[in-house]
């Protein structure tokens, strides 16, 4: 059944409408234990958020690696690399220790580890490693790098690929209202209106949704005959089938 309708403009990312249909689903008592989501919907710092303050388990597939190392299948990918997080120093497969530990504005809440040129100049396994004079290693704070490390391992196992299937069903619904309601179709040109467009179908979706496990209407009665039938039944005059078609005499 859906329980919540959320209209946004087109170029609102999805993790930024998250927040609000939560927030709706719990002014309603309506939240769930865990809530499924695609790749999308879904940011380490927005699965951490949504647990603490709705107590709801994000369940979706936290986003993978896309650095140069990780698309050429090097050993020198960020989880190659060891983070002393009391001292503020990342250690390189190498044994080189990094030698500055910052959080630029721009990159925040990520952590910038950099290592000395001379270090990596002299490094005979630098192709391997970075194309510039030295390396930079960029992740998350101690806090949301835990819940990425074990979201990636977990998203890997069986068992929650098993559980995440059951999301095909949203994948389904999606379809029924692009392919049987014409939802890529506005009607109407203001987000209000069209918000009204989405409630009203979605109410007619879940009675679509309900009507299919409710029981079989019973068989109609024939109503009892008029006076006028009646007296035709009496006299033995056959009736026709309907009394809106006229008859006429041949002749």
């Amino acid at each position: 059944m859906i329980t919540d309708v959320t209209t946004t403009k087109a170029a609102v990312h999805d993790t930024k409408a998250l927040p609000g249909i939560l927030a709706n689903l719990h002014q309603r008592d309506l939240l769930s234990k865990e809530h499924f989501v695609d790749g999308g919907y879904l940011s380490v710092a927005l699965k951490q958020k949504v647990a603490r303050e709705h107590g709801v388990g994000l369940v979706g597939p936290i986003r993978a690696r896309s650095t140069r190392q990780s698309r050429k299948g090097t050993v020198f990918h960020r989880e190659a690399f060891t983070i002393d997080w009391d001292n503020e120093q990342v250690t390189c497969p190498q044994g080189k220790v990094s030698r500055r530990w910052s959080t630029p504005p721009s990159l925040a809440p990520y952590v910038n580890a950099e290592f000395a040129p001379d270090d990596c100049r002299q490094c005979p396994v630098k192709t391997a490693c970075t194309r510039t004079d030295a390396r930079k290693v960029t992740f998350l704070p101690r806090d949301l790098y835990d819940v990425q490390s074990e979201s990636r391992t977990e998203q890997k196992t069986q068992e929650w690929l098993s559980r995440y299937s059951l999301r095909a069903a949203i994948e389904s619904t999606i379809s029924e209202f692009v392919n049987g309601h014409g939802m890529r179709q506005c009607r109407y040109r203001s987000e209000e209106k069209a918000h009204v467009q989405h409630v009203l179908t979605a109410i007619a979706v879940n009675l679509e949704r309900v009507g299919v496990h409710l029981p079989p209407a019973p068989a109609r009665q024939p109503r009892n005959p008029t006076a006028l039938q009646g007296f035709l039944d009496w006299q033995h005059i056959p009736r026709p089938r309907s009394w809106r078609v006229a008859t006429h005499p041949a002749g």
